[in-house]
């Protein structure tokens, strides 16, 4: 049990995609996973609480790789993200831990996929090529999970990323957009597909993610659904997400500022409906999306998975944050990594996981001045935690509009980690049955 009580949560999903799980687990921060083993048991009385801990072995004794690799990895196949028997087979040539390995077959793989989309292209095979240019995208961005920002190939990859889904995005019907909002001197990217041809205004979604959340996890964990059910779809990076930190752009207290930056382009546009719109977060996300609904009432309807009511106590009580030197240094390379690229997204020195706590001070929302529609999803494993559960009683007890929802996805359907990362034809079924409800 050593390892587990030593394993470090970080903000993941968010990528995505980061997010987190704290101690006490926490839906703005988190991976686990050190030196050992999984632990057995999640959630037992007395001992810290991994929201990251999957319950299950995907493939990797390393409990941060293997959350990885299980949900974000596998979980994007009902996406068009991934293919299993290319999953695997990067899996099968990983070193266990190993940041270096994780990062060479991943991007390895992603290449072998963007030719096969150019071939494919060149032959004026579409479908092919759409379908290729996909999975390309998102096994060059999984290379980039574990890599350090100091690392050359971090930007250029991340370039490589955007410029795949660019390649990708006219080849649907309708096309996926590539767009920039003009934001503090630089720009927010994201993405946006409508729900049919035309400038008819329709509901449309808003999803944004948490702590190592790039746009890109979020177009691979809900677009197809959100098409499929007649939404819109749009995303796009904050601040403290994608690359915007190599630009100074870290995480701040007010991200209902740039979120209003996204909602003033999602109603400049024709085609989204004014009086359905609707954001949705995870994990770091679940605090962003109901604070940028305190302040702006053109969100009409909002949901969380789960509610981070306020990070500080989840920071605070976090193994990273309480980590001393040795235990540190027994950390493999991807998840000691993984807390350094964490910290470099909240500005605080990349040897100091202890400044994570009181860099978190202030991010949080009042869910009595949230008056829209709002759902909270929440993973049956994370639900174990007691922190989780209070913040979620708060947020649920709090919110002022009598259509409020809370839902607690099961583990014996495979949906019980943080983001639900694992099963997302549920969160979907979850989600958009609310909204169509809501908006009906």
């Amino acid at each position: 049990m050593k390892d587990r009580f030593h394993s470090a949560m970080t903000v993941f999903f968010a990528s995505i995609f980061l997010a987190g799980a704290l101690t006490s687990s926490d839906c703005l921060a988190a991976p686990q996973g050190a030196a050992g083993t999984k632990a057995a048991e999640a959630g037992e009385k007395g001992k810290s609480f991994d929201a990251h801990d999957t319950g299950v072995r995907f493939h990797f004794n390393d409990t941060d790789m293997d959350f990885h690799f299980g949900t974000l990895v596998l979980g994007a196949a009902v996406n068009h993200g991934v293919e299993a028997g290319e999953a695997f087979y990067a899996a099968s040539r990983i070193k266990d831990g190993d940041a270096a390995t994780w990062q060479d077959e991943w991007y390895a793989l992603g290449t072998r996929a963007e030719a096969r989309g150019d071939a494919s292209l060149a032959g004026g095979h579409k479908v092919s090529a759409r379908d290729q240019y996909q999975r390309a995208a998102n096994y060059i961005r999984i290379s980039l999970i574990s890599m350090l920002p100091t690392d050359a190939r971090f930007r250029e990859r991340g370039i490589k990323l955007r410029g795949i889904m660019r390649k990708a995005g006219p080849l649907f019907d309708p096309p996926v957009e590539y767009f920039e909002i003009p934001f503090e001197g630089t720009v927010l990217p994201g993405y946006f597909r409508k729900a049919a041809a035309g400038t008819t205004p329709g509901k449309t979604l808003v999803m944004v993610g948490g702590g190592e959340t790039f746009a890109e996890d979020l177009y691979f964990y809900i677009m197809p659904q959100t098409h499929d059910r007649g939404y819109n779809f749009m995303t796009v990076d904050l601040p403290g997400q994608g690359m915007l930190p190599l630009e100074g752009k870290t995480f701040r207290p007010d991200m209902n500022v740039p979120m209003k930056a996204v909602i003033d382009y999602a109603l400049g546009r024709s085609d989204v409906d004014p009086k359905r719109l609707a954001a949705y977060g995870y994990s770091g996300g679940g605090g962003f999306v109901p604070q940028a609904a305190m302040h702006d009432p053109r969100i009409r309807a909002i949901a969380m998975n789960s509610a981070v009511v306020d990070a500080y106590p989840l920071f605070k009580a976090m193994p990273v944050v309480t980590a001393t030197q040795e235990e540190i240094a027994s950390w493999t390379t991807f998840h000691g990594n993984i807390v350094k690229a964490i910290c470099w997204r909240w500005g605080v020195a990349m040897d100091n996981p202890a400044g994570l706590a009181p860099a978190n001070k202030g991010y949080s929302f009042d869910p009595a001045k949230v008056t829209v529609p709002a759902l909270v999803i929440v993973g049956e494993g994370e639900y174990r935690s007691a922190e989780v559960q209070r913040q979620q009683k708060i947020a649920m007890d709090g919110f002022a509009n009598p259509k409020k929802k809370m839902f607690i996805t099961p583990a014996n359907e495979g949906a019980t980690n943080h983001c639900v990362m694992e099963n997302r034809s549920i969160i979907g079924q979850v989600l958009f049955d609310w909204l169509d409800d809501v908006f009906r």
